[in-house]
Order: C-alpha cells, then sequence, then structure tokens
C-alpha cells in the first residue's frame, strides 16, 4: 500500500516552555516531509502576533511549506487584508481561511464585524484578490452546529469552493461511515475540491472529549469504552491512541483515503509513530535542514 501524502496543524504557543515543545515537534516531523503544516488562529484574532510570529519562523529556520489559520470574525476587511499581505511577504502562500468563532467562544451566536469579510467564502475569494496564495477550508462531516440541515451545510462548502477554494479539510471525527456519507453529499452537490480527513490522535480523552463538545463531533461508545480506567496509565493510553489512529486511517485507506490532516496539539509522539505505520519513512536531508 502507498503511503498517503500528508499535512501537520500545530498551534502557538504561549509560553516560552510550549515554545520549546512545539519547536521539537516541529523538528520530529520534519523529516516526514509533510505536504505543508498549518499554525492555527484564535476566537477573534486572539493568536493573530503569536500565530504570524511562528509561521514566519517555520518559513525561515525550515523547509516545511507553512500555511496560516486566519478568521473573518472580530476585523474589518482592511485589517485582515493587512494581515494577508504581511503573510504574504513573510513567504507564506497558502492560508487556511475560516469564519472564527466569536472571542467568548463556540456556541456565541456569530456575528460579522461591520466592514469586515461576512463568511469564509467571502474570505476566500478576498485572498485571491490580494495575491494567488492557495487556500484550505474546513468542512464537518457531521455538520457544523451552525447549519440548520445538511443542504444549508453543503452549499456553504460550495460557496467556498466556488470563490477559490484549493481543497477542504475535515473537523475530526472517529467513525469513517460519517465521512463516506460526507463525500458522497459533497459529490452529489457538483464539489469537486479534495476533502481531506482531519485526524487527531487522543493524547488525553478527557481534552479530545471537550473539543468534540464544543465543536459538534461525535465519540462512539467503545471508543470512550476503551479508554476507561486510563487516567493515570499515560504509557497505555498512549499505546491505546495510536492504536485507535492507526485502525481509522488504514480504514480510510481502503476506502480511497491517500490524503490525511493530523491534530498534532504540538505533539509529535502519536502522529510520528502513525505516520510511521502508514508507510513515512523520514527524509533524512530534511532532517538535517530542520
Amino acid at each position: 500500500m502507498t503511503a498517503p501524502t500528508v499535512s501537520f496543524e500545530f498551534f502557538p504557543p504561549k509560553t516560552e516552555k510550549m515554545e520549546e515543545t512545539l519547536w521539537a515537534t516541529v523538528q520530529k516531523l520534519a523529516p516526514l516531509s509533510p505536504e505543508f503544516v498549518s499554525v492555527t488562529y484564535g476566537a477573534g484574532g486572539s493568536t493573530r502576533e503569536r500565530t504570524i510570529r511562528t509561521v514566519k519562523r517555520i518559513v525561515e529556520e525550515t523547509p516545511l511549506k507553512a500555511a496560516a489559520h486566519l478568521t473573518c470574525v472580530g476585523a474589518t476587511r482592511d485589517e485582515v487584508n493587512a494581515v494577508i499581505r504581511d503573510f504574504w511577504d513573510a513567504g507564506v502562500k497558502h492560508i487556511v481561511a475560516l469564519r472564527g468563532d466569536m472571542p467568548d467562544g463556540p456556541g456565541t451566536a456569530y456575528k460579522s464585524h461591520p466592514g469586515g469579510y461576512d463568511t469564509s467564502a467571502d474570505l476566500v475569494a478576498g485572498i485571491k484578490e490580494i495575491a494567488p496564495f492557495e487556500v484550505s477550508v474546513s468542512a464537518y462531516p457531521e455538520r457544523h452546529p451552525d447549519s440548520a440541515n445538511w443542504e444549508e451545510d453543503i452549499d456553504n462548502l460550495a460557496r467556498k469552493a466556488d470563490a477559490g477554494a484549493d481543497r477542504a479539510i475535515t473537523q475530526f471525527f472517529f467513525d469513517n461511515d460519517l465521512f463516506d456519507a460526507f463525500r458522497e453529499r459533497v459529490a452529489a452537490r457538483g464539489i469537486t475540491i479534495p476533502v481531506v480527513p482531519g485526524i487527531v490522535p487522543i493524547h488525553s480523552f478527557a481534552q479530545v472529549k471537550r473539543f468534540a463538545d464544543m465543536c459538534g463531533a461525535s465519540i462512539p461508545a467503545t471508543l470512550a469504552h476503551r479508554f476507561e480506567g486510563l487516567e493515570d496509565d499515560a504509557e497505555t493510553r498512549r499505546l491505546v491512541a495510536a492504536h485507535i489512529a492507526a485502525d481509522q486511517a488504514f480504514d480510510l485507506m481502503n476506502r480511497g483515503v491517500d490524503r490525511f490532516h493530523f491534530y498534532t496539539m504540538n505533539r509529535a509522539d502519536l502522529v510520528f509513530a502513525l505516520c510511521h505505520l502508514l508507510g513515512l519513512r523520514a527524509d533524512d536531508d530534511v532532517s538535517a535542514a530542520a
């Protein structure tokens, strides 16, 4: 079986120690030659400067292709456009364009900023007008929490594709049948951009459960059962998590998937092990450059 193409997602560190952890993770994963690595952007643009700084460092100090997340919430078009131009000038040629959450977090009713981009599709179009960026957008195998129904949800993805998006990256999920059903809906709507599954290795079940509750992702009871009683047993949790992620990835490959986006949580161990199981091997030249 041919090894898949992969990409990795990081979040900007808040402290010097977190910076060290992130950089160690980048150096560990860089030799796997990912298609790109992305850096998230906090609710309401709350991590703007840290995101820009982190992406710039990846561009300047590694051979990796860096993608910067960007949201349109909480800022005017001029402010967002200034960030877009900053990215381009810094050598960042790929943006993950998102509507974003309000500063109070998921669950807060979305309200576009006066004078800002109204939707993520508008943001995609704005990015493409400024420079020929590669643009990725989000997709939701279990429907976005704000979508009233599937038709509305898929129509929104279609608008993003029509605006120029190059690929869609899904929210994480654990039931591959849900992903298959989503792909069928996307195809039926005539959307042809690649839909890349987002996979999250479970470093902490409690943490992933919180994330799932916020974004509307479901966690099968059988998966939750596998982590019962392991709260104080980190080593066994890692083994169980690696097994679960590998099972999911191999099953997706059997269904024709050849690209994965891994939510690393700024940790390399499980993602590196999973990529190794999938057939990826470190490039010594990249390792030396990183």
